[in-house]
């Protein structure tokens, strides 16, 4: 009985009132009551992160970069009065003029040639596999320059090359040693070099493609050579174009190589110059500044191409918005960062 008693009691007290409310006013909601909406993270302002490292490093390389137009400019042993005089010279002309024949010829027949062995190596033959496959083997084990010289000397091997029935009459012989002079052992030389490369980048854009599509293709009764020229190659182009435009570059300078057999490109043009008037670096700054113009020119073609090639891909192309050429340059050369505009421009 005691025990109820007490319970009673203890009931009868009666609770805390709740605290008035003030009159005319409400209760603010705390800060964490709430998710800021959507249209509130939009707007909200975007704090950059901070990096100091990336501030001192831009520092330093603007100021690497300052030093080293200063020092074109105020060296005067460079001696580009000279260079003015030397740039449009007849004989420099001549040698630029054959430098972008034999770098246009050797590419043409070059990936022609690689077309073909590209196409052997994805055969079902295994004879021709393994053939394209020692082919491209042994030209990217050798050198280049090593090539040119084999192909220069080549009358040292074979005096003579015959035309007739094999192991049997012959009808036309030829000299090796009048037939294969500088010009056309460079032409070879690296012709047979850019094959085995390209054959390797036709090939590897071809392999990019889903098999699935050829395979859907040839279930609509479409034959092999519409399949290839309407379906394959048009997805394999976007992964040749960039390649081929690296390997197009690389072989205007390689071009260089040729002075080694005496022919008169670019940069053997400038040798035989400062052979005569001992200005060995004024003429060799003729020869860059012509292969940095035409790399350049080269470059800017390359990037119209791939966004041909690339464009409803999403990458530049017809897919989505496309980007001038000055647009992406500016894009990649970011000196002092890059603000990020992508979720501010969805507000």
């Amino acid at each position: 009985m005691e025990h109820q008693d007490t319970f009673q009691r203890l009931r009868a007290v009666p609770e805390d009132p709740p605290p008035p409310a003030e009159s005319g006013k409400t209760r603010a909601p705390r800060a964490l009551d709430r998710r800021p909406t959507d249209d509130e993270l939009l707007a909200a302002r975007l704090v950059p992160l901070r990096r100091p490292g990336q501030w001192v490093s831009a520092l330093v390389l603007l100021v690497l970069f300052a030093m080293l137009v200063h020092t074109l400019l105020t060296n005067k042993r460079f001696q580009w009065g000279t260079v003015g005089d030397y740039f449009l010279r007849g004989s420099i002309l001549h040698g630029l003029e054959l430098t972008l024949w034999l770098t246009g010829a050797v590419m043409a027949s070059g990936y022609l040639l690689g077309i073909g062995i590209a196409a052997m190596r994805l055969s079902r033959n295994p004879v021709l596999r393994a053939l394209s496959f020692g082919y491209v083997w042994l030209l990217r084990s050798v050198p280049p320059l090593v090539q040119l010289l084999f192909w220069y000397e080549l009358a040292s091997l074979y005096p003579r090359i015959s035309l007739g029935i094999p192991f049997g009459h012959e009808f036309v012989t030829v000299k090796t040693a009048h037939l294969f002079s500088g010009i056309l052992a460079a032409y070879v030389g690296l012709t047979l070099d850019v094959a085995a490369f390209s054959s390797e980048i036709v090939r590897g854009g071809i392999l990019s493609v889903d098999p699935g599509q050829s395979e859907a293709a040839q279930a609509l009764g479409l034959g092999n050579g519409r399949i290839f020229r309407k379906i394959v190659l048009p997805q394999a182009m976007p992964a040749i174009i960039p390649a081929s435009g690296n390997l197009l570059i690389g072989m205007l300078k390689a071009t260089s190589i040729v002075s080694v057999i005496a022919v008169q490109d670019l940069l053997y043009s400038a040798q035989l110059i400062y052979n005569q008037n001992f200005l060995i670096m004024p003429l060799l700054l003729v020869a860059t500044v012509w292969y940095v113009i035409l790399t350049t020119l080269l470059s800017i073609g390359q990037f119209y191409v791939e966004r041909y090639y690339a464009r409803g891909s999403g990458r530049g192309g017809g897919g989505g918005p496309k980007r001038g050429f000055w647009e992406v340059t500016r894009a990649n050369i970011p000196v002092f960062g890059r603000t990020r505009t992508d979720l501010a421009g969805l507000s």
